[in-house]
């Protein structure tokens, strides 16, 4: 029985979080800003005189802040857990923790949180020291590698929602120019939207919202069923057969996986999961939307270039299924049998 227990807990590699570090005591607001080019979720820990606490879920758009925290923070330790949103599917690899800590499938607060109950799972947190701004509050960033600043940042995050759409909107830089313009003004008119409308900030809201719509052109997952389900998308351009995923598809909604450039062929693999990330079974066999082409896979997101010899090299191979995109788009439903 496969199961998805990492695919969704953490999204952003140790090396890709940035925080500003001061020994400055915690007693201010706690702010955590995002600059990197995906829409996240975060989680915090407080550890104060032996007790832990969590809560959570805080989201943060590219290049806007959040407070986390309000008021006096007497803390031991702040801690914190990140994730992006699972329509990015193949999002930065996961964070490394020196704490284990309980979070939950929704927002929470979790008052004993090193013995996870009922729907809690385990998760990694990791310490932060945030720094001390002038005005008194305490401010941490989340970065990537790449080193964003803010408007980059949201620039970066735009490309990145225009490509999973189906607008060619590559490569996601943060760098302004004629084919971005183009990929957005045609997002824009699609949906009847101003210029003005990506100055909003909901603009974001906006975006994802597009994202988990049919569309007319590439390859839609829509989620006729009441589980979740976890997808994989592999691409063909004709020298390496590239397998990528888990995309989260939350029941009712609609996704597009980031297909880029003019693949050959295109493979899905999708299957349902409960709320301990399992494999729904129906009638004793698991309930999944497949094929007979085998490629790699692994329990955690994943991007795998190379398709022979999965299980020596760690890998699960699953089958998937060729979708026929000769009319330019393809929406695949998948519903209870």
């Amino acid at each position: 029985m496969r199961r998805y227990a990492r695919r969704t807990v953490l999204s952003l590699p140790a090396a890709a979080i940035s925080f500003l570090v001061s020994s400055a005591p915690a007693f201010a607001d706690l702010k955590l800003c995002n600059r990197m080019s995906y829409v996240v979720e975060a989680a915090i820990g407080i550890d104060d005189k032996a007790a832990t606490a969590t809560r959570g879920w805080f989201r943060i758009d590219p290049a806007t802040c959040r407070v986390v925290a309000q008021g006096t923070l007497t803390a031991d330790r702040i801690l914190l857990h990140a994730r992006a949103l699972g329509l990015y599917g193949s999002s930065p690899i996961p964070q490394g923790g020196g704490d284990t800590l309980c979070i939950a499938p929704e927002n929470f607060v979790i008052a004993a949180a090193r013995q996870c109950r009922g729907n809690q799972t385990p998760a990694p947190f990791t310490q932060i020291t945030p720094t001390q701004t002038d005005d008194g509050n305490l401010v941490a960033y989340l970065a990537e590698d790449s080193e964003y600043d803010d408007e980059q940042a949201r620039l970066a995050g735009i490309q990145r929602l225009l490509v999973i759409a189906g607008y060619d909107a590559s490569p996601i830089d943060g760098v302004d120019g004629p084919k971005t313009q183009a990929a957005l003004n045609a997002f824009l008119k699609s949906r009847g939207l101003s210029a003005d409308a990506v100055q909003s900030q909901n603009f974001f809201t906006t975006m994802i919202d597009a994202v988990q719509k049919p569309s007319a052109t590439g390859l839609t997952w829509c989620n006729d069923t009441p589980h979740r389900i976890m997808a994989a998308v592999a691409t063909d351009d004709g020298k390496t057969v590239t397998s990528r995923g888990w995309y989260r598809i939350d029941p009712g909604k609609c996704l597009h996986p980031d297909v880029t450039g003019q693949p050959k062929q295109i493979f899905s693999f999708a299957e349902a999961v409960d709320a301990e990330n399992r494999a729904i079974k129906v009638k004793e066999k698991p309930l999944n939307w497949g094929g007979a082409t085998p490629l790699c896979t692994r329990e955690s997101k994943f991007e795998v270039n190379e398709q022979g010899d999965c299980s020596t090299r760690g890998l699960a191979a699953i089958g998937f299924a060729p979708v026929d995109m000769s009319s330019g788009g393809k929406t695949l439903r998948f519903a209870m049998p």
